[in-house]
């Protein structure tokens, strides 16, 4: 049987959050996505930010937009 090569996709914003490091927070966010969305294909980071409490970085932030397949 051919394989399909027509596809739908759709993509989902979510964020993650690091007490360490963007990278950390990218991961996060993949990884609790990746309970509830399958089959994940790209995540881009649409967005980089931290929080700040008395001067010092407390948490790092990355924005994600992960798209995966819908299934046919």
């Amino acid at each position: 049987m051919a394989k399909e090569s027509n596809a739908v996709y759709r993509v989902t914003e979510v964020i993650g959050t690091s007490a360490n490091s963007w990278e950390d927070a990218a991961r996060s966010a993949v990884k609790v996505a990746s309970k509830s969305l399958r089959d994940l294909r790209i995540a881009e980071i649409t967005k980089l930010d931290v929080k700040i409490e008395d001067g010092k970085v407390v948490q790092f932030r990355a924005r994600l937009a992960l798209s995966f397949k819908y299934d046919a």
